[in-house]
Formats: structure tokens, sequence, C-alpha cells
């Protein structure tokens, strides 16, 4: 099973850590079968760094009315370069926001603290020109 976040400035292709985040990539599976990412924007963009969507207000503080536990045990806790990760305001406290890293540099103090549940495998390249507002939907592919 894979997802295609389709952007304005293109579509990146993720393969999920189904066995490091099963329960993280059944959340965000389901958000996405529902159509609840369809057209949400990328809220927060920082260059170097991340983008970050998923927040049905637009504004980083909303989410989909609960909360899921963080899954930190898998072998893939590895910020690097097109990996999705689980936004939190603090440990089990994520829902529907998650990011795509720009690069590992400036993410090392993310492993360990935020859950990683897949990577960008087709599409790198869209990650670096999404811009704070961008809309997007994500497609579930079995």
């Amino acid at each position: 099973m894979h997802a295609i976040i389709h952007t304005e400035k293109g579509d990146m292709k993720v393969e999920f850590y189904e066995k490091d985040a099963p329960n993280t990539v059944a959340n965000f599976v389901k958000l996405a079968k529902e159509g609840f990412y369809e057209g949400l924007t990328f809220h927060r963009v920082i260059p170097d760094f991340v983008v970050q969507g998923g927040c049905p207000e637009g504004t980083g503080v909303g989410g989909p009315g609960y909360q899921i536990d963080c899954e930190l045990d898998g072998e893939n806790q590895y910020h690097d370069k097109g990996v999705l990760s689980m936004a939190h305001a603090g440990r089990n406290t994520g829902g529907s926001q998650f990011f795509v890293v720009h690069s590992r540099t400036n993410t090392s103090h993310l492993d360990g603290n935020h859950t990683c549940f897949g990577k960008v495998v087709e599409g790198l390249d869209v990650i670096d020109q999404i811009r704070g507002g961008d809309t997007f939907k994500v497609e579930v592919v079995d």
C-alpha cells in the first residue's frame, strides 16, 4: 500500500512504514480515504527543515477530534529527506497533522520524538517547491 500526495507543484508518491508504525499508518490512511485531507494546506513551510499540513483550520492547531499515540520503537525512526512524520503538541498528541522533511540537516532532534510513518519515493523535488498555503489531497493506493 502506498499514497500519492497531490499538490499544486506535482505529486509525491509515499511508501508507508507499516511494520514500524502500523497505527499511525492506519490513522493516516483512514483519514485520507475519508477525504479529510482534500483541499487542506501546507500551513507551515520552513526551508531546510519541513513542510507541514493536515490541520483542518489551516493554522496548525486543529486536528481530527482525537489523538493517537506515538510509535517510536521501529527501525525507520530517522528523519531524512522525504520522510513523513507525525506533528504533535507533545508526546501522544498527534492526530492528522504531518510533516515532510526537507533534509537531514536540522532534523536529528526529531528522531525518537516524532513518529516516522513513511517516505517519499518519487517526487522528492516537489518538497522543495511547496510554499505556505499550497493545497493538497491524499490518494491511497492499495
